[in-house]
């Protein structure tokens, strides 16, 4: 393993060779997989600061995994990385200073190790101080003389400065990852202290506030809740993702109300020519195929699984007919990820890539 500064894009699981070894694997040819890997990891794999569950090492251990090819030299660089991770958000901690999203979110940050540790199929000591980690974020921090959510970054939602800072709910960049990740740690039977209860806070957030894709402290400030926004419904950003990681965490609390309310939030959405009307390409970060995904994914989990098929019927005939304008051949914005969602299959367990399952 190389710790390069500017890592290639082929060990990219959003876009690079990854993402495209995993549909082969999902479809269970190894050889063209084999291609694929041996691309991804021709200039080297990151295990820097810039290794995530998306990028490098973690990356490769997450579809290796998928063929039951992870070895023990991919999972120690792994290690390494959520230590040095782990370490960082301590000293952070400790600082008294908020989090940058990237800290915690499931692209870049400790909600994807956890997520990745999860799928390992054991319980190691690791993934419960990843956890402890994310229920920590559940404790309020203070800055400026006031009390802010825990998660509170001071940045904004693109990385720059942003006067008071903002609080994402989406599930890629904000805090309905970590409540996925806790909530389906539970249902592995996988607990550290507080984790019930950092389940119920951060749920509680978004019963407030998951109608927008991020908080700005002007929000905060003003003391009433913003109207939900009528914005692209995606897995990444907005009411179905945010919905299901609600439904993750009903499951978890056994609390059969919050699971009804996220289950009619998707059907309500992805019902609604209004929402479907601002999804523009069949891509799994934001277009079809990650609705359809995640789609399944709720009726699979809910008692009442039938009033989803029209739906997701529907979403499939939409995703049909756009894949052919994707230009591009990786998995969250391109080809690979709409043919492994066209598929409907996930026998690997692919989807907990994205904490859909």
């Amino acid at each position: 393993m190389t710790a390069a500064t500017v890592p290639p894009r082929t060990q990219d699981l959003s876009e690079g060779a990854l993402g495209i070894a995993l549909l082969h694997i999902e479809r269970g040819d190894l050889t063209a997989a084999r291609r694929e890997l041996v691309r991804a990891v021709a200039g080297g794999v990151s295990a820097g600061a810039n290794a995530s569950l998306f990028h490098g090492a973690p990356a490769l251990e997450f579809v290796l995994g998928r063929a039951g090819r992870a070895g023990g030299d991919v999972r120690d660089a792994v290690d390494r990385v959520v230590d040095a991770r782990l370490a960082a958000a301590r000293r952070r901690q400790e600082s008294g200073a908020l989090p940058p999203f990237a800290e915690f979110d499931l692209i870049r940050g400790l909600a994807g190790l956890g997520a990745l540790l999860l799928v390992r199929g054991s319980a190691p000591s690791r993934l419960r101080d990843v956890l402890a980690y994310l229920v920590s974020l559940s404790r309020p921090a203070h800055a400026d003389g006031r009390e802010l959510p825990g998660w509170w970054s001071a940045e904004g939602p693109d990385g720059k400065e942003m006067d008071g800072g903002h609080g994402n709910n989406g599930v890629a960049h904000g805090i309905a990852g970590p409540l996925a990740v806790l909530s389906l740690a539970h249902r592995a039977d996988v607990h550290v202290p507080g984790q019930l209860d950092a389940i119920r806070v951060l749920a509680r957030w978004l019963d407030s506030y998951g109608g927008s894709y991020w908080i700005t402290r002007a929000q905060m400030d003003a003391g009433e809740l913003p109207a939900p926004e009528l914005a692209r419904p995606s897995w990444c950003y907005g009411p179905p993702g945010i919905a299901r990681a609600q439904q993750l965490a009903a499951l978890a609390l056994d609390d059969p109300v919050r699971r009804q309310a996220a289950e009619d939030t998707v059907v309500r959405t992805l019902s609604s020519p209004a929402h479907l009307a601002r999804i523009t390409d069949a891509t799994l970060c934001h277009g079809w195929a990650g609705l359809v995904t995640l789609a399944r994914a709720v009726a699979a989990d809910s008692p009442t699984p039938d009033r989803f098929t029209p739906l997701i019927t529907d979403l499939n005939t939409r995703l049909t007919d756009d894949l052919p304008r994707l230009s591009k051949p990786g998995l969250m914005e391109g080809r690979s990820g709409a043919q492994l969602a066209l598929g409907g299959t996930d026998s690997t367990g692919w989807t907990g890539a994205l904490l859909i399952t």
